[in-house]
């Protein structure tokens, strides 16, 4: 949502690649108390890639990349390596494995993310990494997870 309110805003186009959650969910069975940056999310990001990929194919776009290796809490050679398996399929479209939190790209996406007040999800995204992070946040004595509350929009009133 926040995608697409972004590139509304700036008169960007925007691709909304269906999401099959049930295909999601049968690919994860048995994976389900894997670790966070594990085999589930190795499989996530296939999943994805494979997506985006055959897309790219089928609309004539040459390149693909993700966004995703931008958060400190992924493993970026995990997430490029998905990229470059689902991009060898197609032997004209390139995944670019550019390094997003490098030349003050984290500080810059910080920046974006309050100016914006976009949502920042505290969890990976995924049910299980939903789970376990307030199982985490329980046994330290933080509330659970409120899903959807923009926690930047608090730091900018702070800041004016």
């Amino acid at each position: 949502e926040e995608n697409i309110r972004f590139a509304e805003k700036h008169n960007i186009p925007f691709i909304d690649a269906d999401y099959d959650t049930d295909n999601w969910f049968a690919r994860a069975k048995g994976m389900e108390d894997e670790p966070e940056r594990g085999i589930r999310c190795t499989m996530c990001f296939d999943m994805r890639f494979e997506r985006t990929a055959l897309y790219a194919y089928e609309h004539g776009f040459r390149l693909i990349s993700s966004s995703l290796g931008i958060s400190r809490w992924k493993d970026m050679q995990q997430i490029n390596g998905c990229g470059i398996r689902a991009a060898a399929h197609y032997p004209e479209i390139e995944y670019w494995d550019y390094n997003w939190r490098k030349n003050g790209g984290a500080h810059r996406m910080i920046e974006i993310s309050k100016r914006e007040e976009f949502y920042q999800q505290e969890y990976c995204g995924c049910v299980y990494s939903l789970r376990d992070t307030n199982r985490w946040r329980m046994k330290n004595g933080r509330d659970r997870i409120k899903l959807g509350e923009k926690f930047y929009s608090n730091a900018m009133d702070e800041e004016h």
